[in-house]
């Protein structure tokens, strides 16, 4: 997370990964010492950086994944491209420390690089060799001089024995160099690669094929390691979510403050409605305005949310988590900001515009507020998950919100409109429906409006208006409207998990027939 600083996001990994057995004060340890082992402890307090703000550089960031990994000690560990975006010193460095841990914690490497250094290319000990797909070396790195030298191809005497081999097989520039004199110093890639590839699966193919089998019966007696339990974990991804939530300023803090200036213009500009048949119109439109355009604001955080998925992938492929424990922490994490942004911007428009001074109702119209920025929190994270492109996503977001905001009833009152598919069954699960009808409850019962222009005294009650006007249903009460609203917001997150969960099986699949294909 590019919020995190990087000990946070290494402290947070060994919580993580690292069982409860394990004291706090050791995986604290442990995290230390891994980020001192990669050269890390000058950056420790530093911010990982990124969409949000700037933080270390490439190189660094990849020490930190490769830190993160090797936190629990795995049996396995693949790396690619380690060393890219470091100078030969560092590179160096970084690979005797992976070299080191390896041979401390008995963890295999595999790891693919971009023409190592001498010293580097000595740290392995095993290689394979590909060119174009095919396998021309495979063995022990120390043999791969002598291979290729009992091949005619031998490796003059001080180059980088991994330049030479590079050298030897690779053809992209081929065509180029038959035109130039550099054709009569190298061979042809094409002959060496054939060369390579007959000589490697006649003199070693047996070799091979007895690895194989060898490391594949190795493979079967590792066992999953313990980690820590869901609970742990969903404390800890709810704690690490809490922080970054609060250090991306456009996660909340953003919206937050234009919530602000909107409440502040809708309070003006409904100043004091009064209690006049003018009014009415004008709290219906407020309470509507309100519930929708504020709520519908929430497609302004699909940016982090994007950044979300992204880390929750990594990690989850990783084996770090699940996506039950992601989902509830996620979940857990938004409320409290969700409740600030509901509840002080809301009471600066509902008390400027004079709707009912009554403490409960005031709660009441903030309590949909907030169930209405989680659902469309909820439906943004499917979104999400289903296109995790910035632009694509939010033009999604915002079409599923408008149709479900043109059916609410009050563009069109419900009894106006279509019923094939418009109102069964888009209007009953726009959630805006429950929304706008529970505000119009909880402000129209009780009232009584007066006609105070012409002076003729007719009043009309706001029951009345509920249902004549606004054709709401009053078959049962506002607490109904809210309880379905807190119902589709655990659906909509229920909906998010299967999402995840679905994607997980049929991605595989897709690639799969697309590679076919």
């Amino acid at each position: 997370m590019a919020t995190l600083t990087v000990t946070e996001a290494v402290h947070y990994s060994a919580q993580l990964q690292l069982p409860d057995s394990v004291p706090p004060a050791d995986k604290r340890e442990r995290a230390d010492r891994a980020i001192k082992q990669m050269g890390l402890a000058a950056v420790a307090g530093h911010r990982i950086g990124g969409r949000v703000c700037k933080g270390i550089s490439g190189g660094q960031r990849r020490r930190v994944s490769i830190c993160v990994e090797l936190l629990a000690s795995p049996a396995l560990v693949f790396l690619d491209e380690p060393t890219s975006g470091l100078d030969s010193a560092a590179s160096f460095h970084v690979m005797s420390r992976i070299a080191g841990l390896a041979r401390a914690e008995r963890v295999t490497v595999v790891a693919t690089m971009h023409q190592p250094s001498s010293e580097v290319f000595q740290l392995f000990h095993g290689l394979c060799l590909m060119a174009y797909g095919r396998m021309v070396y495979f063995g022990p790195a120390s043999d791969a001089i002598q291979f290729f030298d009992s091949n005619g191809y031998p490796c003059p005497m001080r180059r980088n024995p991994s330049d030479h081999f590079l050298m030897m097989i690779n053809k992209d520039f081929e065509e180029l160099e038959e035109e130039g004199s550099t054709a009569l110093l190298l061979p042809s890639a094409t002959e060496v690669i054939e060369t390579l590839v007959d000589s490697l699966m006649s003199q070693r193919s047996l070799a091979i094929r007895n690895e194989a089998l060898f490391m594949m019966k190795q493979g079967a007696a590792f066992t999953k390691k313990r980690q820590a339990t869901f609970l742990t974990k969903c404390v800890v991804l709810t704690k690490r979510s809490v922080i970054n939530m609060h250090r991306d300023m456009g996660y909340y803090w953003l919206r937050f403050g234009i919530y602000i200036a909107i409440c502040v213009s809708i309070g003006t500009i409904f100043f004091n409605v009064g209690y006049g048949f003018a009014s009415i119109q004008a709290r219906a439109s407020m309470l509507m305005f309100t519930s929708t355009l504020l709520t519908m604001m929430s497609i302004g955080g699909f940016p982090s949310f994007v950044e979300d998925m992204k880390v929750f992938r990594k990690e989850q492929l990783n084996g770090h988590y699940g996506a039950t424990a992601f989902v509830i922490a996620n979940t857990v994490s938004s409320t409290l900001y969700l409740g600030i942004i509901s509840i002080i911007p809301g009471a600066v428009c509902y008390y400027l515009t004079g709707l009912q001074r009554r403490l409960d109702h005031f709660l009441y119209f903030a309590a949909v507020l907030w169930a209405c920025t989680m659902l469309v929190e909820g439906l943004m994270m499917i979104v999400a998950a289903l296109v995790p492109d910035f632009l694509l996503g939010i033009i999604t977001g915002s079409g599923i919100q408008g149709l479900l905001m043109l059916n609410a009833g009050f563009f069109r009152l419900p009894h106006d409109l279509p019923k094939p598919l418009w109102k069964y069954p888009t209007y009953y699960i726009s959630y805006h429906k429950y929304a706008t009808q529970g505000l119009y409850k909880n402000e129209f019962l009780g009232l009584v409006f007066d006609d105070g222009v012409l002076g003729k005294g007719l009043t009309v009650s706001g029951d009345y208006i509920l249902r004549t006007s606004l054709q709401v249903e009053m078959g049962y009460s506002k607490w109904v409207d809210l309880a379905i609203l807190l119902a589709m917001v655990f659906i909509y997150r229920v909906l998010f998990l299967v999402t995840i969960k679905v994607g997980e099986a049929v991605k595989p699949m897709i690639k799969c027939m697309s590679i076919k294909v």
